[in-house]
């Protein structure tokens, strides 16, 4: 048996801790009362699912441009709608060049970093060691974008669409340079990430007065009833449970920690 805030329990031993079997009595409860909040709040998750899956169902496809735009002028309401992608103009850096509908270029430094640590060797003894070491951190950052960009040869504002994630282009190597947080001359490297011209796959939006909604979401590579499918998926109920399962978890090994004397 082990001993805890000086108080001896009797119960089952798990080395930092012991548990009591009015402990074990109590975390059934704890467990219960848990699952039935869980239970509800999953329910209103379903709920929420449900009725976001009856506005996809009722939404209108649209795979043509005339369409497309006969719907944003007789306020449609929500449509998926698939198609082309494009940047109508396109930005670049001049050192990289090419031709991008949105490009980043990020400054890294080689930085120094030091700590005293304590470390303890075979015999025990304790010695106080100072601990270098380098890694890359971002000295500036600097990002431009298309002033306008077309889907299903319609133009519309660059932030009407959420275009889709940046990727690496390259790296170019930069001089030395001093730092003052390092106190010493740190190589520098440049990190550039961009996003194409041109992409396939689906919007789901609202067609009204002549536009579509701000922030549209697009569905890279994705036709309509992928996207649809995509959508109606039950993934934020299994995430849920997971989560749930975990945070109950912890929440019984957190009582058990405890000195639970009002229980004696």
């Amino acid at each position: 048996m082990g001993y805890y805030h000086g108080h001896r329990k009797r119960g089952f031993d798990f080395g930092d801790f012991e548990i009591t079997k009015r402990e074990i009595l109590a975390s059934v409860s704890i467990i219960a009362v848990m699952l039935l909040i869980g239970v509800l709040i999953s329910g209103k998750i379903s709920e929420y699912q449900m009725d976001k899956n009856e506005i996809y169902n009722k939404a209108v496809k649209i795979q043509s441009s005339d369409i497309f735009s006969y719907g944003m002028r007789t306020n449609v309401g929500n449509a998926f709608v698939y198609g082309d992608l494009k940047a109508v103009d396109t930005v670049t850096y001049p050192e990289i060049g090419g031709e991008y509908m949105y490009v980043e270029k990020v400054e890294e430094r080689y930085e120094r970093h030091e700590e005293y640590v304590t470390e303890e060797d075979d015999e025990g003894n304790k010695h106080r060691k100072l601990k270098v070491w380098y890694e890359w951190e971002v000295e500036n950052r600097g990002s431009q974008h298309s002033s306008e960009i077309s889907f299903l040869d319609i133009s519309f504002p660059y932030e009407k669409i959420r275009i889709p994630t940046d990727q690496h282009i390259t790296t170019i190597e930069g001089d030395k340079v001093w730092s003052w947080e390092s106190g010493e001359r740190v190589k520098v490297r440049f990190c550039y990430y961009g996003v194409a011209t041109q992409y396939t796959g689906t919007i789901f939006t609202e067609l009204k007065n002549n536009t579509i909604s701000d922030n549209t979401p697009f569905y890279e590579n994705k036709t309509i009833d992928e996207t649809v499918e995509l959508l109606e998926s039950n993934g934020g109920t299994i995430i849920f449970w997971v989560l749930w399962i975990i945070f109950i978890g912890v929440c019984v090994y957190g009582f058990y920690y405890l000195d639970n004397r009002w229980l004696d």
